[in-house]
């Protein structure tokens, strides 16, 4: 007869675990890390969410404000002479060639069929001065502008030649102060220090019959001729080179797909915008009347979104108040479709409309 053997209790209760117990086990936690995933899945989304909008809440609001400065800040040193607005400027720099700029705080080139505008602003950048007198007659050919006083003026300024009426065929012409002779002569001679907009033998940018007594000097300084456009969703900046005449460009804030922009124009001359459009006035009673600039900025998130988010292009609400050109009824107010389909999968991206007033000071306080 076999000995009796006698097994511990703790020997007795390690029995392992049931195949029952397993899947319990396996199933538990199927279903713990479904959740987790899923809560995960969440979190992400939302963040995507808030980081896109936060992305796009800041270059919106960066480039609105850029060019809402610019904007106010237009025609500076310019505009002081009303009857100047709209003339037609002719420049050439020495390395740079040819440019013809028209003497207006802020133009506007409308983009077709809805594409993004194009803003252009110019201004004088240096010390304020009025403006010079000239009082014997400049020739085509001539060197030297003989004005009453010279005051204001200094060598390296960059001028405007504003004739008392001006005409296609009888505009304005930019040169810079080479030398200030005597107490009266402001000589711009080409190929010289400081000379670098001034024409030289081969090719003239004043016109055939000159500047006659009376004709106005506008001191730009150091002149600001700037473009805003959109380039590669982009806000992009085009400043002229006052020295080499070159076209500087910079990207300044990035995922900027639209800009709409339009004058605010006074039509009844009471002093206040009654209507807005982006007709570019074409004669010099036209460009008295425009005393703002009403601008839009669609900005779009960074993150692309793995399902359709955007179902219908922004709208920019322009109110019922003043009238607005290209303006359709949307609910109780007035709309315009901000264009955004052209853009590849621009349906997984989340949009956001900017938009400002900017009142032309300078045209206002010329007025």
């Amino acid at each position: 007869m076999a000995p009796y053997v006698v097994i511990p209790a703790a020997a007795r209760r390690d029995r392992g675990v049931t195949l029952i117990e397993l899947m319990v086990a396996l199933a538990l936690g199927l279903v713990v890390t479904l959740v987790v995933s899923q809560i995960m899945a969440f979190a992400e989304g939302q963040k995507r969410v808030t980081t896109g909008s936060s992305d796009a809440q800041v270059n919106g609001a960066l480039a609105l404000y850029t060019l809402q400065r610019e904007i106010q800040m237009a025609g500076y040193g310019l505009t002081l002479v009303q009857g100047s607005l709209g003339c037609p400027i002719k420049a050439k720099h020495e390395t740079a060639g040819e440019f013809d700029w028209t003497l207006a705080p802020v133009t506007i080139t409308d983009g077709a069929g809805g594409a993004p505008d194009t803003i252009n602003v110019m201004t004088a950048e240096g010390a304020y001065s009025v403006p010079l007198t000239v009082t014997l007659p400049h020739p085509k050919d001539g060197d030297r502008f003989v004005v009453r006083s010279p005051i204001g003026a200094n060598v390296g300024d960059v001028m405007i030649a504003v004739p008392e009426v001006y005409s296609a065929a009888n505009g304005c012409s930019a040169f810079s102060v080479t030398s200030i002779t005597g107490t009266n002569q402001l000589l711009h001679a080409p190929g010289v220090a400081n000379g670098a907009w001034n024409q030289d033998g081969a090719v003239s940018i004043f016109p055939d019959d000159g500047y006659a007594e009376g004709t106005l000097l506008l001191n730009a300084g150091r002149i600001v001729n700037r473009t805003f456009d959109i380039q590669a969703q982009s806000l992009r900046q085009r400043t002229v080179n006052p020295t080499s005449g070159a076209i500087d460009a910079a990207d300044l804030f990035p995922h900027i797909v639209n800009l709409q922009a339009m004058y605010g124009k006074d039509t009844d001359g009471d002093g206040t915008v009654d209507l807005y459009d982006n007709v570019t006035p074409l004669d010099n009673a036209g460009w008295r009347q425009v005393l703002a600039l009403r601008i839009a900025v669609v900005a779009r998130s960074v993150t692309y979104q793995k399902e359709e988010v955007t179902f219908a292009e922004p709208q920019w609400d322009v109110g019922t108040t003043i009238t607005v050109a290209g303006a359709v009824d949307c609910d109780d107010s007035k709309c315009i479709t901000l264009k955004i389909d052209a853009l590849p999968d621009w349906k997984h991206y989340r949009y956001m409309v900017f938009e400002v007033v900017a009142p032309l000071r300078n045209m206002l306080w010329g007025a």
